[in-house]
């Protein structure tokens, strides 16, 4: 072999060795797009967080599989706020992921959030009723692995901070069926609170038209005046108002969710699948969950 065809081989080994780091590398850019959060969930539906390729700027968080679900047994809906006005759910994946796992559609402000990333950007309202938009078509849509599987009619808004504030916003959408505001309540002065927020008046909470939860992190979570205070002028609807001494962070990151979570698939299951059982935490004289000595409670026009 002369030096030219060794140089020639030389070469192409070298670009061919280079063709497979770049392959390699595109490979590994390749973001997946779905994942298992934890062991997908105490409920008895394992979940899955994807992203949908109709719906890209949001996360979804469903029961895997989905031959459980059809005309007999439908999936509520389920919109969610993420704090700081954040364009994607990375601080709330546990909590969300562990009220789907109780057979719920959840769909998330943001894209999909890759393992270790927070993701960028600031939310608004409207996503919330995009998320509830596209559940509703994706319902009829016959192409859709949602078709006819899900419960068009029993709807929540639910957010946290910030997406408290877009789901008093959302609430009287006349498609809502309850509302769970979670460490969140009506600033006394609109505009006051951070760049992005809604600049809802107390007059908003006239517009509530369905039963109403609000999660909060006991008196030293930054929003508890303003939540407490959002409850007692409430009077015209069912409203709860649970208090946990964890601040305004509450339990969202903690495994499965914390005790956040436990109350509000409790209510979920309660308010959008007529679940007594899980009724009875918020229901009674006293109420299930005033037994546990973790929480405070108070509520007002429940029966």
């Amino acid at each position: 072999m002369n030096r030219y065809a060794s140089l020639i081989i030389l070469v192409f080994g070298a670009f061919a060795c280079s063709n497979a780091v770049v392959g390699q590398s595109t490979a590994t850019a390749v973001k997946p797009a779905s994942r298992t959060i934890e062991d997908g969930g105490n409920g008895p539906h394992k979940a899955l967080m994807l992203s949908e390729a109709s719906l890209p700027t949001h996360t979804v968080f469903r029961p895997n599989d989905m031959s459980a679900f059809g005309k007999k047994t439908k999936l509520p809906i389920i919109a969610w706020g993420n704090g700081a006005c954040a364009n994607s759910p990375w601080e709330h994946v546990n909590f969300l992921n562990e009220v789907a796992s109780y057979g719920f559609l959840v769909v998330a402000i943001g894209p999909m959030p890759q393992e270790g990333e927070r993701g960028s950007g600031r939310s608004t309202s409207s996503q919330m009723l995009d998320a509830i938009n596209w559940a509703i078509s994706q319902n009829s849509d016959k192409t859709s692995i949602y078709y006819n599987k899900l419960d068009v009619k029993k709807i929540a808004v639910s957010g946290m901070s910030c997406g408290g504030l877009q789901t008093l916003e959302t609430a009287p959408d006349p498609r809502v069926t309850t509302a769970v505001i979670c460490n969140s309540g009506i600033l006394p002065e609109p505009g006051s609170g951070m760049a992005g927020m809604p600049g809802l008046k107390k007059e908003q909470l006239s517009k509530l038209h369905t039963p109403t939860l609000y999660i909060l992190g006991g008196e030293k979570d930054i929003a508890y005046k303003n939540g407490m205070d959002d409850f007692n002028r409430i009077n015209h609807v069912p409203v709860f108002v649970a208090n946990m001494d964890v601040g305004h962070g509450g339990t969202y990151r903690q495994p499965h969710g914390g005790e956040f979570a436990k109350v509000a698939t409790a209510w979920f299951q309660w308010q959008l699948k007529g679940d007594k059982t899980a009724g009875k935490l918020f229901t009674g004289k006293p109420s299930g969950l005033s037994k546990d000595p973790q929480w405070k409670v108070e509520k007002k026009n429940m029966r």
